[in-house]
């Protein structure tokens, strides 16, 4: 088994679990440290705990409580891979309360994959819904699923509405700086899952979605009216790493950076010829 952290605040850590275990290999009790909800991306293993025994496959959903000891198995299949999000006792009371994680997996539901692999997509850099953002989704979707509960739409009055466009100001004045959900959510002085429902609500992007943009929207008038390289392009603008910030100008833009400086020099280019022939 090879875990490998990818994000960590004091509300929500991401790991991504590998393992590669088969029939052969003899399994052996673990404790679960904390409140957990893992993805299963690929494989299936047997998972035994609270005397009930589960087989989890791609798309099922293991649930850790504090101090449940389990097994994992694999009589079956050799090999898994999960997506799993770790969460602070005051997160879990936010999403929906702690009773729900004493459910020990999930099945493979439809309303709970599209999150999963909304947060796949997050942690492999294919969407720029934050990873923190999409582990508390799918933490309060899989709550609300166990529960049977219907989450009502946030209501968002005139102090609400005021709050998320601060929050928003805040963001873009610091967006070539490293923000998170949980410092944003401090600022507006709500706990992040509160703070990411009304901010998704009022202004339709998530917080860290607001926050690329902003760092987008800074790149593109920089390439287009600036010379300096496109590496300190995007590490001025907030990016701290070249080739995510490649990847996520190309897939707003549908071109590279390189390709969008050449054709804003072009256009301008044209344009100055034609103001110069105008008698």
């Amino acid at each position: 088994m090879t875990a490998t952290t990818i994000f960590r605040s004091r509300t929500v850590s991401a790991f991504d679990y590998r393992c590669s275990a088969g029939p052969a290999d003899a399994p052996f009790v673990e404790r679960h440290g904390g409140f957990s909800v893992s993805y299963v991306r690929k494989g299936g293993f047997g998972y035994r705990v609270r005397g009930r025994s589960f087989e989890l496959v791609a798309g099922s959903v293991l649930v850790g409580y504090p101090g449940d000891e389990y097994m994992c198995t694999h009589d079956h299949v050799c090999g898994d891979e999960c997506l799993s999000f770790g969460f602070a006792p005051d997160a879990v009371e936010t999403v929906g309360g702690g009773e729900s994680w004493r459910v020990g997996a999930v099945p493979p539901l439809p309303e709970l994959m599209v999150l999963g692999e909304l947060a796949r997509a997050a942690a492999a850099g294919g969407s720029d819904v934050g990873l923190d953002e999409a582990g508390l989704l799918l933490a309060a979707r899989f709550a609300d699923t166990v529960s049977g509960r219907r989450r009502q739409p946030v209501a968002a009055g005139v102090p609400d509405r005021r709050r998320a466009v601060e929050a928003a100001l805040w963001i873009e004045a610091r967006s070539h700086e490293p923000v998170d959900l949980e410092s944003a959510a401090r600022q507006a002085g709500l706990s992040p899952f509160h703070f990411l429902r009304l901010f998704a609500r009022v202004l339709g992007v998530t917080p860290h979605q607001y926050l690329v943009r902003s760092r987008l929207r800074r790149a593109a008038a920089l390439l287009a009216d600036d010379a300096r390289p496109i590496t300190d392009v995007a590490f001025e603008v907030g990016f701290g790493d070249l080739s995510n910030f490649v990847r996520t100008f190309r897939r707003a833009a549908g071109v590279t950076p390189r390709g969008f400086r050449r054709a804003a020099k072009g256009e301008r280019k044209i344009l100055q010829e034609r103001l110069a022939a105008r008698p």
